[in-house]
């Protein structure tokens, strides 16, 4: 018993041929030819030398192996046929790693197993078996398990990790390190002892070429599936490991300017009917992955299990490790890596589109091969400017997929029936075309998604990949496929004639059954580095020229010094009023007035202020005035020390204010700067709704005349500046309209809207460069903006990068999605409180949305034949309901708020293919706004005839035919549309200008009562100098000259620029016999330009018939 602990104690001695005993995770040594091919290759790397090594393996006595010795036994077993290109052990994958001079050991040191007890209570004795790559590095001594579970094995080992041997850098990023706890029982001694495999544990060992020379971790076990252990399934039992380098593996400037590559192959799916559970079968797939020197890394994965019909698989379910059949297939899941899925939509493969989702919901629980296995390589630096530029070059990747043939036995002319199958044609053989071109859009570092699989054709294959070979055909030399064949079973014999049919047949049926393989490449870090937002900023900053600084706010002591001056008039005049309403306004004609009176009106004034409470409140108003001139001239913000310091201070104070307060008397009774500028009556709104209605009347000055007075008013208003470069932008020049959204964004440069508009201005420019910096810099700076998103898609097509187009698309869906999913919950939430819900917001940035309106109720008095086959035409439903909501058509309504036609026509292309249904109204409405830009009247006649069939309820239809057939002076249909809208129970987007057109009709055709009920409707939606002038127009007609009066005197007060108010007002004081006024009146309509003749000439009778207003008269 001592000698035997003792033998265990130390490392696993080599059994037959230096090949440890276990080999391959199995107690006993390797029985079959296939298991002694491995063997032998290992002993050969070893040695250095292929040829030799096999002459010496010739003459040696392999146990479990009928194979004779000598010369005859070499030929006779292809265990010892070493395949091309691999002679001296150098491995293709090697060439994508760093080389080493002399091979590092790796030092495995098993400490301890903790918690035992958890896999069995009655464990006794254990212990520890260590593999790496198939081959068994050594077994700890038996050790007891202590009562608390625990068992102390400190038990070393180690491999040589070279490049040249079977441990390359390769082999450990690709495959861990397994650990395989067994129990040792038996007390007879007459009897052997007994192992039992109880759980197994993996450690991986990428660490070590992370800049890592020493890593300690705790390895979970797991239970083997036959072991007593797996009655516990609550075990937490572990190993404790460590593993560590003499030196490191990669220095840290070969790691970082390296990169990690993982593929996940997840399963293939919809496969022929032919693939049948077979356990002579293994579902095999292959790519290449370019390293440097023109080699390739051969990546391989085996072991398909093919499932039948049933349920599909779990999601998330954990990613395996490429070890093959284990004893504990729990231990081959790698600790968090899972896949995870996801929407169809999202993934960058094929099948993504919304008709496919059927298709692949069906697949995924129907017949299948999974693999669910993750591989791993790092590429050196050299290895990845070739993989970038072969992506660059090809585009697509070939990823191959066969069923191979497991050899289950036969002895003697079993070479050459392998070397006949190698011969033949390949069965099976399918090819699927992964773009990789993904991996090359900036800040890119996966894409997962389903390709479909066809039939391999070397024709087919080249064209698209430029791979003029094939991996599993003319490479199978270089894959390590032990017993596996690549054509019929063993016992068949060769059929020249009918291999031409069998590939036929074969092939053809991927295609037909549409198969599709679902896989993930993933980086470490991307190919092309986005650009971090700080270049990005920096970027903008050196587009943008500096303009001059802004005048700064005063507030110092001549700014404080100039309110209190403001502040004393204000009281001086209140004080003025307040004596005026006690003594009147009559002036002193005989004289001065007379001490005692004066004293008399003083007291009795000052007895009416301190008795209102007015005159606390005139000091009120002047007590902040004197606070900041005490802060900002005196520059005193403390408490005094002493009173006497205080009293000289108020004496100062005094005097100063005393002196300032008779110079603002003094002005104000000169008559010098009497008053401040009274403040406008316009607001910022008002004015840009007179500058819409100017761009209507097509007066494009006076249009940009309200927009500048918009920008003069508040030069730090943002949406000024974006208003008026949206004007410039359509009417103007583009240059103009590029000032103005750079002006905003030196304003606040992360605002979205500014940098958007600066990029499709930029492309209206030709300035590529500029746009894509600053899309990109929108994207970056929210990237939770579908329209930011939308937009740089756009762009991405316009430049003919479809890849990176297609990706800023599917992030908007996908941020399209979450929004309405979370609209959704909402809206459930609140039904679920028994609140009635609210209309969900269809547009998380505030944008409006013309496509989430709904139909108003339908309206008695309908009369149009025109509605009315619409009405009959339209399909029968319980609930009209909204249109479907797009990223394109919520881009499409911020585009048309600023006049991006050339974005509009794209998005709503996009629009057009990517509805099922057919066209929306909204998205006639939206090509009709265009053609009517563009004065293109007989298509925007056409769209809004087929939003009239779909949807003859929407007040924005008839509003916009209204528009239209106004535009073409036909006032009898415009009317009817009208007045069709205003009967709607729901408003139109631009209810204002239908009223004012409607208005004008009623004018023109003498309905003045009408025309004055319209007008008043204006005023109370939104008021503007047009609708007061129409109203007053209208009364003038009635005859209701004070009302037109106060409804002129309105107008003039909104804009006093107008003529044509200016020549009513002129008509009614001549209807008034108020000569001076009517003179007045006369002289700004001349001066400001009227242009109604027919208004000018009613003017100038009514001053011949009543002798005055003219003053040359």
């Amino acid at each position: 018993m001592a000698a035997a602990a003792a033998s265990r104690a130390r490392p696993q001695r080599a059994g037959w041929a230096g090949v440890p005993r276990g080999f391959g995770g199995l107690r006993e040594p390797p029985r079959r030819c296939g298991d002694g091919m491995r063997a032998l290759r290992r002993v050969g790397g070893a040695a250095g030398s292929s040829p030799g090594v096999a002459r010496c393996l010739g003459g040696l006595p392999v146990r479990g192996c009928g194979i004779p010795p000598g010369r005859e036994g070499l030929q006779s077993c292809r265990a010892v046929e070493v395949p091309a290109g691999l002679t001296g052990r150098k491995e293709p994958a090697a060439a994508a790693l760093p080389t080493m001079s002399q091979p590092i050991p790796v030092q495995i040191t098993v400490l301890n197993a903790q918690d035992l007890k958890t896999l069995k209570s009655n464990l006794l004795s254990t212990l520890v078996r260590v593999e790496y790559n198939g081959a068994v590095l050594g077994e700890s001594p038996k050790t007891h398990v202590l009562p608390d579970g625990t068992a102390e094995y400190d038990f070393s080992t180690s491999f040589e990790c070279s490049p040249d041997g079977p441990n390359s850098l390769d082999i450990l990023v690709q495959k861990p390190l397994l650990l395989t706890l067994l129990e040792v029982s038996g007390k007879d001694k007459k009897k052997p002892e007994k192992i039992t495999p109880l759980a197994q544990a993996v450690v991986d060992l990428l660490p070590l070429l992370q800049g890592v020379r020493s890593l300690k971790v705790l390895a979970p076990l797991y239970a083997v599936p036959a072991s007593p252990s797996r009655l516990y399934p609550e075990a937490t039992a572990g190993l404790e490991v460590t593993v560590s380098s003499k030196e490191l593996l990669l220095s840290a400037t070969q790691f970082s300017s390296g990169n990690l590559m993982s593929i996940t192959l997840e399963a293939a799916y919809s496969v022929p009917e032919a693939f049948t559970p077979d356990a002579q079968q293994n579902y095999m797939v292959c790519l290449q992955i370019p390293a440097a020197d023109e080699k390739e890394l051969l990546l391989l994965f085996k072991n398909g299990i093919l499932k039948a019909d049933g349920e599909k698989e779990p999601l998330p379910r954990p990613k395996n490790w490429p070890l093959g059949p284990i004893l504990a297939p729990d231990a081959l899941n790698i600790p968090e890596s899972f896949i995870v899925g996801g929407p169809y939509e999202d993934e960058d493969g094929e099948l993504n589109k919304s008709e496919d989702r059927e298709f692949r919901i069906q697949a995924e629980s129907t017949r299948r091969v999974v693999w669910d296995t993750e591989i791993r390589c790092f590429l050196d630096a050299a290895a990845v400017a070739v993989l970038q530029m072969r992506i660059a070059e090809r585009r697509h990747w070939p990823v191959e997929l066969c069923r191979m043939s497991i050899a289950s036995g036969g002895k003697g002319k079993a070479s050459k029936l392998d070397k006949r199958d190698e011969d033949k044609q390949i069965a099976f053989h399918g090819v699927a075309y992964v773009n990789m071109m993904h991996l090359l859009c900036p800040g890119v570092k996966q894409i997962r998604g389903a390709f479909r699989v066809f039939n391999y054709q070397d024709s087919e294959v080249f064209q698209k990949t430029k791979v003029q070979y094939s991996i599993f055909r003319d490479r199978r030399s270089q894959l390590s496929l032990g017993k596996e064949r690549l054509g019929t079973s063993p016992g068949s014999k060769a059929a020249p004639n009918k291999a031409p049919k069998e590939e036929k047949d074969c092939n053809a049926t991927y295609s037909e059954a549409g198969t599709f393989l679902v896989m993930e490449i993933k980086l470490d870090k991307p190919l092309v580095p986005k650009r971090l937002r700080e270049e990005l900023v920096q970027r903008v900053k050196e587009l943008i020229p500096p303009r001059p600084a802004l005048p700064p706010q005063v507030e110092g002591a001549k700014k404080v010094v100039e309110d209190y001056h403001k502040r004393v008039t204000s009281v001086a005049v209140a004080i003025l009023r307040e004596y005026h309403e006690l003594f009147g306004k009559q002036l002193l004609d005989r004289g001065v007035m007379d001490h005692e009176t004066m004293e008399e009106q003083k007291r009795q004034l000052n007895y009416e202020l301190n008795t209102s409470g007015k005159y606390f409140a005139f000091k009120e108003q002047l007590k902040y005035s004197v606070v900041r001139i005490v802060r900002e001239k005196y520059l005193k913000t403390t408490a005094f020390e002493t009173k006497e310091e205080l009293q000289a201070f108020l004496s100062e104070l005094y005097v100063y204010l005393v002196d300032h307060m008779h110079m603002a008397l003094n002005k104000l009774l000169s008559g010098e700067d009497v008053s401040p500028a009274p403040p406008p009556h316009t607001t910022k709104k008002q004015l840009l709704l007179f500058a819409h209605e100017a761009e209507a009347n097509r007066d494009l000055k006076l249009a940009s005349l309200f927009h500048k007075q918009r920008i003069a008013r508040d030069q730090r208003s943002i949406q000024a500046w974006l208003d008026y470069g949206a004007f410039c932008l359509l009417y103007e020049d583009a240059t103009k309209a590029l000032e103005c959204f750079q002006q905003a964004v030196c304003l606040d440069p992360q605002c979205i809207q500014s940098l958007l508009l600066c990029g499709i201005v930029s492309v209206k420019l030709r300035n590529y460069e500029d746009a894509e910096i600053f899309f990109e810099d929108a994207c970056c700076l929210e990237p939770s903006s579908i329209i930011a998103w939308t937009i740089a898609g756009l762009f991405y097509e316009l430049q003919n990068n479809y890849i990176q187009a297609e990706r800023s698309f599917r992030e908007a869906k996908k941020l399209l999605r979450a929004q309405l999913e979370e609209e959704r919950r909402m809206l459930e939430a609140a039904e679920g409180d028994g609140k009635k819900p609210s209309s969900p917001s269809r547009d998380p940035e505030k944008f409006p949305d013309g496509s989430a309106d709904k139909p108003p109720e339908v309206v008695e008095g309908v009369t149009s034949k025109e509605e009315a086959t619409a009405v009959q035409e339209a399909p029968e439903a319980p609930e009209p309901q909204p249109p479907p909501c797009t990223i394109f058509m919520k881009t499409v309504e911020f585009l048309k708020k600023f006049n991006a036609i050339r974005f509009v026509h794209k998005a709503l292309a996009h629009e057009l293919l990517s509805l099922q249904g057919g066209p929306t109204c909204a998205y006639y409405l939206a090509m009709a706004w265009t053609y009517r830009l563009r004065e293109d009247f007989p298509r925007c006649e056409e769209c809004l005839r087929e939003a009239v069939r779909i949807d003859p309820l929407n007040p924005n239809v008839w509003a916009q035919k209204g528009h239209l057939c106004y535009l073409q002076r036909d006032f009898d249909q415009a009317k009817d549309c009208y007045e069709r809208v205003i009967s709607f129970v729901e408003d139109a987007e631009d209810l204002h200008f239908v009223y004012l057109r409607l208005g004008s009709i009623y004018l023109d055709e003498k309905e003045y009562g009408r025309a004055k009920h319209i007008f008043l409707l204006a005023c109370d939606n939104s008021a503007s100098c047009l609708t007061w002038l129409g109203v007053g127009i209208a009364c003038y007609r009635l005859e209701e000259m004070l009302e037109a009066e106060d409804a002129l005197s309105e107008a003039n007060a909104l804009n006093n620029t107008n003529a044509e108010v200016w020549g009513y007002l002129a008509l009614i004081c001549l209807q008034g016999g108020r000569q001076l006024e009517a003179e007045q009146c006369y002289k700004y309509t001349v001066k400001l330009g009227l242009r109604n003749d027919a208004l000018l000439q009613e003017i100038r009778d009514a001053q011949h018939r009543f002798g005055f207003g003219d003053p040359s008269l």
